[in-house]
């Protein structure tokens, strides 16, 4: 196991963005000003991971049937727990859960929520996001993630992966490398596990059994999603199966090939650590969505207290224009993966079952999840700017 004592002195590498910012984006991930109206119809596609109420998601831009992460990844916009990023907005409540985590190598964000207010279908098994994707142009197509939480500036950082689905939701952005163990963004931000979902590609013990409760820590780094160290070091590598196609259009030949093992293990290498926690009651964004006004700066909260932004822009009062949609909230109840769980709330059977990207539920089809091997050899998307 790598300890976190161990990569405090070798996790200083960043690995900043190289590709422009994406032609919806804002230029900065800053608040919307005071006096503004939040835009429930932006297409902006920039995400920020600053604190456990602090953080952007993505969500399909239209609602409707037809609107499965896995038909619209290309197209997904950010949805905010903050009025940030020219963002739309995730309404209070919608978040049921959120466990934030700072690490040397990355930060992360995990839970429950209710992913229709932000027009996932309901049951939707939901799928993978990342700066790759088929076209290598990214899912979603000019998508950008910022964090300042390993610098304390606003950083566009090259790496990370996101799982969502209709009740559940993580985020990793990779901030560093440990170059003495060959960790690189890359592997840590893993792509090609598109099916595992978020418990077992982000290593989070208690995913399923955190409903109600919002928490940040610190923690050790997990080993990189299907890296398995061994004890005389070096390491035994899980691939995800995939079976495809294959056709030589000079002789007209057509075949089939299939990658990866045929037995998928239980779990990750280990469960990190984590330490230095604190727990809210509760996160909110500080807006009213019968008129969408941001009419102060937001309240943040860190280390067990929470504090207004300062700094914040003003504008002019603007024309109210009336939400055409103000979500209503279901009641918080236990996440469909209760019928996965044993009396513990431990996950049963194997993690390998593809019951879809993101969802546990049981049953459901990996089908809707763009397959791992369309996204090898991608470029990744973002900017290289710090602020």
């Amino acid at each position: 196991m790598w300890s976190l004592l161990a990569l405090a002195g070798v996790a200083s590498a960043q690995v900043t963005a190289v590709f422009p910012n994406g032609d919806t984006n804002p230029a900065k991930p800053d608040f919307y000003p005071v006096g503004a109206q939040v835009n429930q119809t932006s297409m902006s596609r920039l995400l920020t991971l600053n604190g456990v109420d602090d953080f952007c998601l993505y969500g399909p831009p239209e609602e409707g049937p037809d609107s499965l992460i896995g038909n619209v990844e290309p197209i997904v916009v950010a949805y905010c727990s903050k009025p940030r990023n020219n963002a739309r907005l995730i309404p209070d409540g919608a978040i049921h859960s959120a466990h934030f985590i700072k690490t040397p190598l990355y930060v992360q964000i995990s839970g429950l929520w209710d992913g229709t207010t932000v027009n996932i279908p309901a049951g939707d098994t939901g799928g993978e996001l990342d700066p790759h994707g088929a076209e290598n142009k990214g899912n979603p197509v000019g998508g950008n993630v910022t964090t300042n939480v390993a610098t304390g500036t606003d950083v566009f950082y090259e790496e990370w992966m996101s799982f969502i689905s209709f009740d559940q939701f993580c985020l990793r952005i990779c901030t560093a490398e440990d170059t003495a163990k060959g960790v690189t963004a890359a592997l840590q931000c893993e792509h090609e596990l598109d099916i595992m979902g978020c418990r077992w590609v982000m290593a989070i013990e208690d995913h399923y059994r955190s409903n109600s409760s919002f928490t940040e820590c610190d923690g050790e780094p997990a080993a990189p999603p299907g890296l398995y160290p061994l004890p005389a070091g070096g390491y035994s590598t899980f691939r995800q199966r995939y079976t495809g196609t294959w056709t030589n259009s000079a002789n007209k030949e057509t075949g089939v090939f299939t990658v990866g093992q045929t037995v998928t293990p239980s779990a990750p290498a280990f469960w990190p650590k984590t330490s230095n926690c604190f727990t809210y009651s509760t996160i909110s964004n500080g807006v009213d969505f019968n008129n969408l006004m941001v009419t102060a700066g937001p309240t943040v909260l860190a280390q067990g207290s929470s504090s207004v932004v300062t700094g914040i822009a003003t504008t002019s009062q603007a024309v109210v224009t009336t939400p055409t949609k103000v979500p209503t909230i279901a009641p918080v109840s236990s996440p469909s993966a209760s019928v996965l769980t044993d009396s513990e709330g431990k996950v049963t059977g194997t993690a390998a079952a593809p019951s879809g990207a993101a969802s546990p539920t049981a049953g459901g089809a990996a089908g809707l999840v763009v397959p791992a091997m369309a996204a090898v050899g991608a470029v990744a998307a973002g900017v290289l700017a710090v602020f």
